[in-house]
């Protein structure tokens, strides 16, 4: 395929033009395609188009809901977007589930974020170790001026501290700066910080004549790394409340319950798919609300390998007769800046939560992902997880068998009884049109 210069400074019809061209054979159906998927709102299109870099077109996905989450005595309906039906009907599912046990609690364990200047120094370790403490004032003078809008809103550095990290690599240290950055995700500001403790770094060495030589500033970047920014989410009940769930008495669920995060608990292959069925929440929300969803995962995955093996985020407890499942999330969001302001869906999520401020959105997408989890768990420890997440998907593998309306009609009466899967959807369809044949 032919390489292309300057393809960024083309128009947006020129760059549509040239992929189909070279990717599309010229089918100019795929042009009126692109086309089809452009906002008809030209100011909310342009708008879109200045996201991201060479945009043809929108990319639609989803916009559900999940209504009668109870999350600390009120009323949510959480917006999650997903292409997965069946993630939608599991959080919807679990709101059900424990809205007349209490519902969701939660609360916000710490705030703090991280960033870090990476840089290798090569002259007397102990001195320089000795010499923080009387540099450490000055940094924190020095860039004082670009926290003073942050600290007005409550939040700006919290702390530095010099990382001796020698051991694993030669003459290397860092910077491990605390950052509280109230309602903004805060990468723009904490990296601006950053860049300019990198620079001091460099500039008081290099003027103290006790320093023959000056650090080398590496790197200065935000960690996504945030295991002090972090929200709880609980659910709790006598195990007699649980009541029989799918035909199973309580006392068996719970206890399932227990041993299935236990076994994620254990073993990483089970960790790894329990995880990820969290995160089927977690990101519909987070993508929602216009946040950065890949920040959070990796967050996450990490947290979830803190003690040197990975590990369950969620955690479960039967103790004196009480039923206690819960999760400890670390994530760094923002209510203002990014698209919060910007993507005209991102607002409507905003206001169907109640505009919450980034300490609120933690918790609520704590309980997403709690919920989605135990959802999971208690399709799989009962009926199976293949009965509902099949059924879910039954209609997206009648369309791809161009069922009709008549059709889909009796496919789901006949799968009622019967276990989905898309071949025994093909074998209905073809006896279907083969009866109607024969009559």
């Amino acid at each position: 395929m032919p390489v292309i210069s300057g393809f960024s400074k083309l128009t947006k019809e020129e760059k549509i033009k040239w992929v189909v061209k070279h990717y599309f054979n010229d089918d100019q159906s795929v042009v009126e395609e692109f086309e089809n998927f452009w906002h008809p709102d030209q100011k909310i299109q342009d708008n879109m188009d200045e996201f991201s870099e060479n945009t043809l077109t929108n990319f639609y996905m989803p916009f559900g809901v999940a209504p009668n989450f109870k999350i600390n005595g009120k009323n949510y309906c959480l917006p999650m977007v997903i292409e997965e039906s069946s993630v939608v009907a599991a959080a919807c599912n679990s709101a059900k589930f424990w809205l007349d046990k209490g519902g969701f609690k939660t609360e916000i364990l710490s705030t703090v974020k991280v960033g870090q200047v990476h840089f290798k120094y090569k002259g007397d370790k102990a001195h320089f170790l000795d010499y923080f403490s009387e540099l450490k004032p000055q940094l924190l003078e020095g860039a004082a001026y670009l926290s003073a809008s942050m600290e007005a809103r409550g939040g700006g550095v919290v702390d530095i501290e010099l990382i001796d990290m020698t051991a694993f690599e030669p003459d290397y240290y860092q910077l491990k700066v605390g950052f509280e950055t109230c309602d903004a995700m805060g990468a723009n500001y904490i990296n601006t910080v950053l860049e300019e403790y990198g620079s001091l770094l460099k500039e008081i060495i290099s003027k103290n004549p006790s320093f023959s030589n000056i650090p080398d500033v590496i790197l200065c970047i935000v960690s996504n790394y945030t295991p002090d920014c972090l929200a709880r989410a609980t659910v709790e009940c006598k195990v007699e409340d649980l009541g029989t769930v799918n035909g199973m008495p309580p006392e068996e669920f719970a206890e399932k319950v227990r041993a299935s995060v236990r076994i994620a608990e254990v073993d990483p292959h089970r960790a790894t798919t329990h995880n990820k069925g969290i995160y089927n929440g977690v990101d519909a929300l987070i993508l929602a609300t216009g946040n950065d969803f890949r920040a959070v995962e990796a967050c996450g995955h990490t947290y979830a390998s803190r003690n040197g093996r990975y590990s369950s985020l969620t955690h479960c407890s039967i103790e004196n007769g009480i039923f206690r499942f819960w999760i400890d999330l670390p994530m760094a969001l923002g209510t203002v800046g990014g698209l919060t302001n910007l993507h005209p869906m991102v607002k409507r999520s905003f206001e169907m939560l109640g505009n919450p401020n980034s300490n609120e959105l933690m918790q609520i997408v704590a309980v997403a992902g709690l919920a989605q989890n135990f959802a999971a768990i208690k399709s799989m420890v009962t009926v199976g997880i293949q009965k509902g997440h099949m059924k879910m998907h039954l209609l997206n593998i009648l369309k791809q068998l161009g069922a009709t309306e008549d059709e889909k009609k009796a496919a789901i009466e006949y799968f009622k009884t019967n276990i989905v899967s898309f071949a025994a959807a093909k074998f209905l369809l073809t006896t279907l049109r083969n009866d109607k044949k024969v009559h």
